[in-house]
């Protein structure tokens, strides 16, 4: 039997360089793509995919958000959350979301598709350091990976965090997330405390260096 898998990614090179990569697998299609959570749900109602292979950064929204509203809708659906962003930060995230995988796009293609696969077949995909971490939190014993300090923060004040590490000013994330700049200010303002930052150019410093570094 064929896997359809929905490919949700807001740059459309990306969409159609892994469609290509997919199409060439004879146990795959492409049944649909999405560029953000509104034409997502949409396309996953109306084509009922096997596997939805999700990005984190959306347009005008989050990854995870997707995932939570598609598993709320089909607990079953099987998600594969497909991201430049730290394993370390994102890979617990995707999981607690309802995902059943996450794969960085450091990766080969010929690896995210080992992970589609896998995934297709009900199983969890992590990469080895991860899988072996949460096996080892799982059964009580020692982390093998440092706990980031980002864990603290929500998956909301996180995405405003790299919003910020990517050089938007408040209003522009505001805008950029449908919030009121207030809102953004209190989220702002959690961060620094979470992450015990006595100042915003402190926030700001720390944001850029995250997201350069990709720690």
């Amino acid at each position: 039997m064929t896997t359809r898998v929905l490919i949700v990614d807001d740059h459309p090179a990306v969409r159609e360089g892994l469609a290509i990569r997919i199409a060439s697998q004879p146990d795959l299609e492409v049944c649909g793509e999405a560029a953000d959570v509104a034409e997502a749900m949409k396309r996953f109602d109306a084509s009922r995919p096997d596997v939805v292979v999700v990005d984190i950064q959306l347009k005008a929204s989050s990854g995870l958000d997707l995932v939570k509203r598609i598993t709320s809708r089909d607990e079953s659906a099987r998600i594969l959350v497909w991201s430049m962003y730290p394993d370390k930060v994102y890979a617990r995230r995707a999981l607690k979301a309802g995902a059943l995988g996450y794969i960085n796009k450091e990766h080969t293609t010929d690896r995210l598709i080992e992970a589609i696969r896998c995934v297709a077949d009900g199983k969890v995909y992590l990469c080895e350091e991860m899988a072996e971490t949460l096996l080892s939190q799982a059964v009580g014993r020692k982390q093998t990976l440092p706990c980031s300090p980002l864990e603290s923060l929500s998956d909301r004040e996180l995405q405003v965090f790299r919003l910020i590490g990517d050089g938007l000013t408040t209003s522009q994330v505001a805008r950029r997330l449908h919030l009121s700049p207030h809102t953004i200010d209190t989220h702002r303002q959690r961060i620094k405390e979470k992450l015990n930052l006595a100042s915003a150019a402190e926030l700001t410093q720390a944001a850029i260096r995250w997201v350069v570094e990709g720690e």
